[in-house]
């Protein structure tokens, strides 16, 4: 199987992934409306954390790389930054989006955005992964991270719409 085919069958997996998080989240994870507000920066915490471990990565592999700390990374120091990019890059993403999915959802909301969290940092770490040693896992990762924000924009506003 070639890296093309590897890269489309891991983003439909991860489609299939993102439309799983979402139906299993609405239907299974109850939490009350009342706590949107701590529900809304929790969701945040898992994510955040999976950064972290970028960013100390990333950090590790400077020092190791480069003698001043500022020099040019190593092949894999190069990825693993380009993995903290994309992260970021997403997770702004998120930051714009899952809040008012939370509120536009209503009652599933607040387990919907608390499942998203979760399932991110899962899937950026797959992403991570899969950046050093499989394209598909990389694609997967990627598709199970982007496509349950862009799946949860368009049900909150079909949600407003109707």
């Amino acid at each position: 199987m070639s890296n093309k085919s590897r890269a489309l069958l891991g983003s439909g997996l991860g489609l299939i992934w993102s439309a799983a998080v979402l139906i299993g989240a609405a239907l299974f994870v109850q939490i009350p409306v009342f706590a949107l507000i701590p529900t809304i920066m929790t969701a945040f915490l898992a994510p955040g954390l999976v950064m972290a471990a970028m960013i100390a990565r990333v950090a590790q592999r400077r020092l190791v790389d480069a003698d001043t700390g500022m020099g040019p990374l190593s092949e894999g120091g190069e990825t693993d930054r380009r993995v903290l990019q994309n992260t970021l890059e997403q997770l702004v993403l998120a930051a714009a989006i899952w809040p008012a999915a939370a509120v536009l959802l209503g009652p599933v909301g607040p387990g919907v955005i608390i499942t998203l969290g979760l399932a991110f940092s899962v899937a950026r770490i797959l992403f991570w992964i899969g950046c050093h040693r499989s394209p598909l896992l990389r694609s997967v990762g990627f598709a199970g991270s982007f496509f349950p924000t862009v799946l949860v924009a368009v049900w909150g506003l079909v949600s407003l719409a109707i």
